[in-house]
């Protein structure tokens, strides 16, 4: 049961890390310890055509039945993404066979995809999951997906609890965007729009490199001048590609916060109250299953908490806490309780 679960050690922010900005892009730019890239490489076949790629590390211990484990990057991100690689190094020198996903389009699966990612293509994890039920038979599968990649995990275990599949053992989300709408408005407002630039920037690119390759079917709004935010950019390209009406009905669609009641795998999400791209309050406010484990940090930004000198061996907090939660025994599902497990530092 979620009750019984061991606490959670509080984040304390590196002395030279305070405050949400340097923390998230400190956890952006550190690369810290660093994982040769030895994946081997699958394809997900996906039913309109388009393809993915599971990056496969594999213990050299590792046998059948022994468990396994799913990563999603976020926005603009691939297996290349740090935290990937290194969440996925960590896992695999624990024993976990870790797969780090590209979404369509991302990383290897440039070229191989005419629609695009979104917070939403939790039909994409799935087919994953598959996949890797075929690769590790018998294995339980633990998922963990990050900023965007955290939505789109929530909303896959609870928009149809019924079709998630019994192997999915765990869940962790970390940072993720439950109210798309409120993220991109608040990422507007934050730090004189530097992250909405960012962001905006990466992903038309990705969008002109998909048109290059000859996929994003139909896209002649790219014809005229590129996006000047997330917003614009959902609404001339992310909706209509996706079968959206407009960015409005995109994020109220996908949005994972319609979700969190329905989840019934033991699932742990992590937020921090500083988080310059995503409102705590949607977490403190949203009724969540008996199941989901919320943590809200005082610190630590948007994917940072880096903390300080014996935190941690290498001060990566948020990723020994994916490693823990993962690493932890009990029952495929949670036990029914009364209450949301909420902790709060």
């Amino acid at each position: 049961m979620i009750d019984d679960e061991p606490p959670i050690p509080p984040f304390r922010p590196h002395p030279l890390l305070r405050g949400p900005h340097r923390q998230t892009i400190a956890g952006s730019l550190l690369p810290g310890v660093r994982f040769p890239y030895s994946a081997t490489r699958h394809r997900v076949e996906l039913e309109d055509g388009d393809v993915l790629i599971l990056h496969d590390d594999r213990p050299p211990e590792w046998r059948a039945g022994d468990p396994a484990a799913i990563l999603l990057h976020g926005l603009a991100g691939c297996h290349l993404s740090p935290y990937m690689v290194r969440v996925a190094g960590k896992l695999a020198a624990r024993g976990v066979r870790a797969f780090r996903l590209d979404f369509r389009g991302c990383g290897a699966g440039r070229g191989l995809a005419r629609r695009p990612y979104h917070a939403g293509r939790s039909e994409d994890v799935l087919a994953a999951v598959r996949k890797i039920e075929t690769l590790c038979p018998g294995s339980p599968i633990d998922l963990a997906g990050f900023s965007l990649g955290g939505n789109v995990a929530l909303k896959l275990l609870g928009e149809a609890p019924e079709r998630v599949p019994a192997s999915l053992r765990r869940a962790v989300a970390v940072s993720p965007p439950i109210a798309p709408a409120a993220a991109v408005e608040r990422m507007m407002r934050s730090l004189w729009r530097t992250y909405d630039r960012h962001f905006t920037k990466l992903l038309g690119r990705r969008f002109l490199e998909m048109r290059s390759d000859g996929g994003a079917d139909g896209p002649e709004s790219l014809a005229g001048a590129l996006p000047r935010s997330v917003r614009e950019l959902d609404e001339r390209l992310t909706a209509p590609l996706s079968g959206f009406r407009d960015a409005a009905d995109y994020y109220e669609q996908v949005g994972a916060v319609r979700f969190l009641a329905d989840i019934e795998v033991p699932t742990l999400i992590i937020t921090s109250r500083d988080d310059p791209l995503i409102p705590v309050s949607h977490f403190e406010e949203t009724a969540a299953g008996p199941a989901v484990r919320l943590h809200i940090t005082n610190a630590g930004g948007h994917l940072g908490f880096i903390g300080g000198r014996g935190m941690d061996p290498d001060g990566r907090w948020m990723e020994w806490r994916v490693v823990e939660w993962f690493r932890r025994n009990g029952a495929p599902r949670a036990l029914p309780i009364n209450r949301l497990a909420h902790a709060v530092e």
